[in-house]
């Protein structure tokens, strides 16, 4: 039995607005892959067009620095625009979808057969059909590059963000591809594959009979489900050392272009939030259009859209499109209404209002971890010079100064960046520290900004 890894640190924001287990067919009339997904992309390559038809597995572009590696359509139709943004940097690809999706054609296996699969033949399978897009490398948080060998690969099967989905409901019956997945890339990665589970809640069904894996079970608040955390206490990413971490549902899709022999870009998505009228689930595709799922479905209209969760998503329209790696759509209150400090604000008598520093008195703290909030998007003030308050180590658990690394970062010191543990991290790692930070600084920008400074020195 793998031992419980105890964390104390960290901080759960518990948001109204939980998506109820009960699932609705979704087929929306666009989907878009957005560029900004990718982080670190050197420079793409769009190979389709406006009025090209595709396929869903057809590539729609690649990187140059990584040119084998196909970035595929999620469904077939009609590529009805290609938006570019300053200097013809390309910003998005928007397909009309076809009612009825065609796949591009791929080998499919036997299990037989796959246990006889040689690595560089499985290697050039998933880099070529849009599978491997799903494999992401640490340190830096990118698309792994295939040709690099990693050290190991870890895969977190829970999600402790606000409004999180309920992994045993959107994976529910994926067993068989999940396991596939795992051999899979046990055979391309030549190397351990450890598992997250959660020691809080009941394993589920899809990854409590995992073959082939190392358990290790955690329990604790957010962040205890990012997978940065769980190999920081696994094994942690020394100078030099390549690590791949997957999403369940990129195992999954692996599975199925090996069995089925198809690009499956469907996916299971929660529209959660408090402006949500009925909370539920979607299956959907990826990079689907969200019109559809929030029509006569809000309670009102001066609402925030963000694909992904509260703390690391990213703000869309109501006619704009999921994230790729997003499996949430939250919708919450704007938050651009004046608070008088006295009424409203952080002298105000409240107890609606969540504060990690006991802001709004000591009512509001005792009922945190129980009582769910109704948050808006509002700062609660501007950004301002540092202030040390010792609060960042409290929230983020891992042997790191996050403070220090910030500061090295904004200072362009490499040496401290290094040795402050910038190969550690990524933005959602340190998401908590912008939620609670009095300074109203841009944390997770920031980080992302030392990554980039780290890869091109």
């Amino acid at each position: 039995m793998s031992k419980v890894i105890k964390l104390k640190k960290g901080f759960d924001i518990n948001l109204a607005g939980k998506a109820a287990l009960q699932l609705t067919e979704h087929h929306p009339e666009t989907v878009a892959i957005k560029f900004d997904d990718f982080p670190g992309m050197y420079r793409p390559k769009i190979v389709v067009k406006e009025g090209d038809t595709v396929k869903a597995g057809s590539a729609l572009f690649f990187d140059k620095a990584m040119e084998d590696v196909i970035y595929a359509s999620p469904v077939s139709g009609e590529v009805i625009a290609v938006h570019r943004g300053e200097k013809r940097k390309p910003i998005e690809i928007v397909i009309l979808c076809d009612r009825t999706i065609q796949y591009q054609e791929h080998r499919k296996f036997t299990i037989s057969e796959i246990a006889n699969l040689s690595a560089e033949d499985a290697l050039t399978h998933m880099v070529g059909s849009g599978v491997w897009v799903q494999v992401i490398q640490r340190p830096f948080g990118i698309v792994a590059n295939p040709h690099l060998a990693p050290r190991d690969i870890f895969i977190s099967t829970f999600d402790t963000s606000p409004l999180a989905p309920d992994y045993e409901f959107i994976f529910k019956g994926q067993e068989q591809y999940f396991q596939v997945g795992i051999e899979i890339l046990r055979k391309v990665g030549k190397c351990d594959i450890h598992l997250g589970i959660n020691a809080a809640a009941e394993v589920s069904k899809v990854f409590g009979s995992v073959n082939n894996v190392r358990i290790h079970k955690f329990m604790g608040p957010h962040p205890a489900g990012n997978v940065g955390v769980q190999i920081h206490h696994i094994a942690p990413i020394n100078k030099g050392d390549i690590v791949w971490t997957l999403h369940p549902y990129g195992v999954i899709q692996i599975g199925k272009l090996f069995l089925e022999g198809r690009y499956d870009a469907s996916k299971i998505i929660a529209v959660a939030g408090s402006e949500v009228k009925q909370p539920q689930y979607y299956k959907t595709f990826t990079g689907a259009n969200i019109s559809k799922l929030v029509a006569n479905n809000l309670k009102s209209q001066h609402v925030r859209f963000i694909s992904g969760n509260v703390l690391t998503g990213c703000k869309i329209e109501a006619n704009g499109h999921l994230g790729f790696y997003d499996h949430l759509l939250t919708v919450i209150p704007e938050g651009d209404k004046p608070r008088f400090f006295l009424t409203e604000g952080w002298l105000a008598p409240v107890t609606n209002r969540l504060s990690f520093h006991r802001a709004f008195g000591l009512l509001s703290f005792l009922n945190s971890k129980t009582k769910e909030y109704v948050l808006d998007t509002s700062t609660n003030g501007e950004e301002r010079a540092f202030v040390m308050t010792g609060a960042f180590e409290q929230v983020v658990p891992m042997d790191i100064l996050p403070l220090h690394l910030i500061k090295a970062i904004l200072a362009n010191d490499y040496d401290g960046m290094e040795a402050l543990g910038i190969y550690e991290v990524i933005e959602e790692d340190l998401a908590l520290c912008e939620f609670i930070d009095v300074s109203k600084q841009p944390i997770q920008q920031i980080i992302r900004q030392g990554i980039n400074m780290m890869r091109e020195s």
